[in-house]
């Protein structure tokens, strides 16, 4: 499916790269056959000498070449990125778009007819644990599909999903990892006010939620079942989860994911 194929990365930023090395890292391709574009010749020979792909500050000749093309630049740049493009992005060539509020509808408008996908991943594909949910086109067909969900379950999980839902992703897995540094971020502070040295105190506190996490995933249990697991009778977690219920955590969160959704809509009509 990906045999072969020359992808192309318009916009060399932090995602590009974690992209990069996810893809690299499972084999999915050879690092000849991946070529990265940014306005930023530091930016790419640090790529080019990270990773031994190629790149090129010429984003129309990378878009002309490209079989699979990433739209990974910022919001603010991606119109005038699609206007100097547009003419040379090939109908067979898929598109694959991360960047935050550009609609497939936008992206069909500058792209008439050809295949895009649009995704919106989370920054820890940077550490290969990625969440991405998969929108497509109207003219992306199943293959289109298989390939963009082979490539982003290089660097985590997929869901495919209506493009009406992706706000709502950016609330919970999108903006998530925020939410998640700063309960790591709490939880450390809690265990060196108990005493625990401050290194010590992070790793626990960061470990813990991934082993959670993990449980979650892995064993396919609902989360209020493995809690009923550890909190024993008049027991330590149990007199824990009191005070989180008393000081309105669940509902806290519950808030934060809706109103990172509801701003994911509002910049999306800009």
């Amino acid at each position: 499916m990906l045999q072969n194929k020359k992808i192309s990365f318009l916009g060399g930023g932090a995602m590009a790269e974690a992209l990069i090395r996810g893809i690299l890292k499972a084999g999915l391709f050879k690092p000849e056959q991946v070529t990265a574009n940014d306005i930023s010749q530091e930016r790419l020979h640090y790529l080019a000498d990270r990773y031994q792909i190629r790149t090129s500050p010429e984003g129309a000749a990378v878009a002309a070449e490209a079989e699979i093309l990433f739209l990974t630049v910022k919001p603010q740049v991606i119109n005038q990125v699609l206007k100097h493009v547009a003419s040379k992005v090939r109908k067979e060539t898929t598109v694959i778009s991360i960047v935050a509020g550009f609609t497939i509808a936008a992206l069909e408008e500058a792209l008439p007819q050809v295949p895009v996908v649009r995704v919106m991943p989370n920054t820890p594909v940077a550490v290969g644990e990625g969440m991405s949910a998969i929108a497509l086109g109207t003219f992306a067909d199943a293959g289109t599909g298989e390939i963009a969900s082979a490539i982003f379950s290089s660097v985590g999980q997929v869901v495919n999903l209506p493009e009406s839902l992706l706000d709502a992703v950016t609330g919970l897995s999108g903006s998530g990892p925020g939410y998640a540094f700063v309960m790591i971020d709490a939880l450390a502070d809690a265990g060196v006010r108990a005493g625990l040295p401050r290194a010590q105190a992070l790793l626990l506190s960061a470990q813990t939620l991934l082993g959670a996490a993990k449980m979650v995933i892995e064993t396919g249990e609902h989360p209020g079942k493995l809690r009923d697991m550890v909190t024993s009778p008049g027991g330590t977690t149990i007199a824990g989860i009191h005070v989180l219920e008393q000081r309105g955590v669940r509902a806290a969160l519950s808030d934060a994911v809706i109103a990172a959704a509801n701003r994911s809509r509002e910049l999306g009509k800009k």
